[in-house]
């Protein structure tokens, strides 16, 4: 039998009087792979944090087998005091470590070493975070969310990387694909307890479900031996007191137990709001080409999107595709080739940056866009309250402001906010980002009833393989290729998954020192205060520009214009000139600054 290196029994903990844990335990093993689950705020991150030893709690025990070594990896890592990565990564090892570990893992990353911490985008501050923690190969990883802000090349990269290693293991995840292909066991954060399956992640569901379906049943019988002592209470025949009494304390113990018994949290209930219907064509580009400077983004791209299709688009971070899917809507014009939209489109995006949600309105406000207390999905019309039950906000949440909700009730908010538009053509960027997996099923169930067109952008395998029909593939250069089915399909069809993007080489002092290194560099800082405030105007003075020139346009193609003005014509042929030469140049900028936009937060 395996030998146990970290133990953590009966844990109690309480937040402002709620309880967050209550006899959770954990027990860690050599050679296991520990998928830790639960609900947003079922404490998962809380019980992670007490097994890696930063965070007191109320009662409860925490062993660690004298001489184990444990790293753990936080979702928010922070890099402050250091003056390079290099630094930040090397200061995680140990007496005996070897610092040429560290130089490979930040090459395999595609750092330097010699990046400025405080310029770092959040992808990069997790792959530096990855660096640091897996250098010193412990005998104990405990690892929070450790794809989030990673393209598919860097978590297939990871996936391998711990398959590799020999650590044992505690995971928290969103991502199925990466729970089933690590995991060999799982422990069930529930309503402040733990439960245990001896089984990897690809089992769990399954046995939560049995043991959901069980916990149903007992309570029903509870119910049912409640009404019977009820009944013998009011009508059973006179026993002797003793006897009588025990049968009222039974009753009591039985009462007690129901109302104690705290019920299994409830499923998000997802339904979009639809549109009228769409045309049977919903887009379709021929020989579509954008560039930025010597940059191809897509090039001569034919491609045909009917209504009632799911299209996935991958490829890494930097190719291009949020530009692509600018194009495929038209609020992007290509360079050359062209790109046709169908009719009566109703789009809805969802924007998974919650970069839209303003902190300081309420739920309630953002939900309904300040407009009164009710929306209408489907034709009913709700209070909001009771839709935000549907997203598992609770009532008193209604006049909560945006600024104190966590990264996982966003995420919902922003689902309840946009499902409530009508549409029929719903674009998903990144939609998986801080939803639990619960979540994500019913996302997913929303989506498979949904009668109009997907856009999907994720790096998700599992998701991409339950929602997409098709999917168009950063081949690089600017080309992209659809293939048909989901991700899994693209792989068996084109023989391997995404690649990441090729970066220019750069040498590291620091690195040299400690072993041979030529490291990929990244962009090493994040948009300025300027260049997001040109990201928010340039595409309003685009739209502006092209109106002004479909104006001039319309009055120069009149053919007795000249003959009656002809001082007013040459002038409009010149302010024309003017307004084409401006719209380039806002074109090129907007893409510039939304290709940095795109790499500086998934690099």
């Amino acid at each position: 039998m395996a030998q146990i290196r970290l133990h953590l029994r009966d844990i109690e903990l309480t937040f402002g009087g709620k309880p967050v844990l209550e006899g959770a335990e954990l027990a860690v093993s050599e050679g296991e792979r520990i998928a830790l689950v639960g609900r947003n705020g079922s404490g998962k991150s809380t019980l992670l944090k007490i097994a890696a030893g930063l965070v007191d709690y109320d009662k409860g025990s925490r062993w660690l087998q004298p001489g184990t070594t444990l790293r753990y990896l936080p979702q928010e890592p922070d890099l402050a005091g250091f003056a390079t990565v290099m630094d930040y990564v090397m200061a995680g090892l140990g007496p005996t470590d070897d610092p040429h570990r560290c130089v490979s893992l930040l090459r395999d990353l595609g750092l330097s070493g010699e990046e400025d911490p405080a310029r770092l985008s959040g992808g990069e501050i997790r792959r530096a975070a990855i660096a640091r923690t897996l250098a010193p190969a412990p005998d104990i990883l405990l690892l929070d969310e450790p794809t989030n802000h990673l393209d598919l090349p860097a978590i297939e990269w990871l996936e391998a990387e711990l398959k590799s290693l020999r650590s044992a293991m505690v995971l928290i995840s969103h991502d199925r694909r990466f729970l089933e292909a690590l995991t060999n066991r799982t422990v069930w954060l529930d309503r402040g307890a733990s439960r245990r399956l001896d089984r990897g992640f690809a089992q769990f569901e399954t046995w939560r479900d049995e043991v959901l379906a069980k916990e149903e049943t007992e309570q029903a019988l509870l119910a049912q031996r409640i009404a019977t002592e009820e009944h013998w209470m009011r009508y059973g025949v006179t026993a002797r007191r003793k006897r009588n009494m025990r049968r009222v304390d039974l009753l009591a113990k039985l009462r007690k137990d129901r109302r104690e018994h705290v019920g299994a949290l409830g499923a998000v209930r997802m339904a979009a709001s639809a549109g009228d219907l769409s045309g049977k064509l919903v887009a379709e580009a021929k020989a579509m080409s954008k560039s930025f400077g010597d940059r191809m983004i897509v090039d001569k791209l034919d491609l045909l999107v009917m209504r009632g299709d799911r299209l996935g688009i991958v490829g890494p971070n930097g190719a291009g595709k949020t530009t692509l899917i600018k194009l495929i809507t038209g609020a992007l014009a290509p360079d050359a080739g062209s790109i046709r939209l169908g009719t009566a489109l109703q789009t809805v995006m969802l924007d998974q940056s919650r970069q839209s949600l303003d902190p300081e309105r309420t739920l309630a406000d953002v939900i309904t866009d300040g407009r009164g207390e009710t929306v209408t999905i489907n034709g009913e019309t709700r209070h909001v309250v009771s839709y935000m039950k549907d997203f598992l906000f609770r009532p008193e949440q209604a006049r909560t402001p945006v600024s104190v909700l966590s990264g996982g009730e966003r995420a919902r908010l922003i689902l309840a906010r946009e499902l409530a538009k009508p549409s029929n053509l719903l674009v998903l960027d990144e939609p998986t980002n801080d939803l639990d997996l619960e979540t994500l099923d019913m996302l997913q169930e929303m989506l498979a009833d949904y009668q109009g067109t997907i856009l999907l952008v994720s790096h998700d395998r599992d998701f991409l393989d339950r929602v997409a029909s098709s999917v168009l593939m950063s081949e690089g250069e600017g080309r992209w290729i659809e293939y048909a089915g989901g991700y899994t399909d693209m792989v068996t069809q084109r023989g391997a998954g995404v690649a990441a993007r090729k970066a220019k080489a750069v040498t590291s002092p620091k690195a040299a020192a400690a072993g041979p290194a030529a490291a990929p560099a990244q962009g090493q800082r994040k948009l300025s205060f300027k260049e997001k405030h040109a990201l928010e105007i340039l595409p309003g003075l685009m739209k502006k520009l092209e109106a002004e020139a479909a104006a001039l346009e319309q009055r120069l193609a009149d053919p007795g214009y000249f003959g009656r003005d002809a001082k007013g014509f040459d002038a409009d042929i010149k302010r024309l000139a003017t307004i084409r030469d401006e719209l380039a140049r806002a074109e090129e900028q907007w893409l510039e600054l939304e290709m940095k936009r795109e790499e500086l937060e998934g690099a």
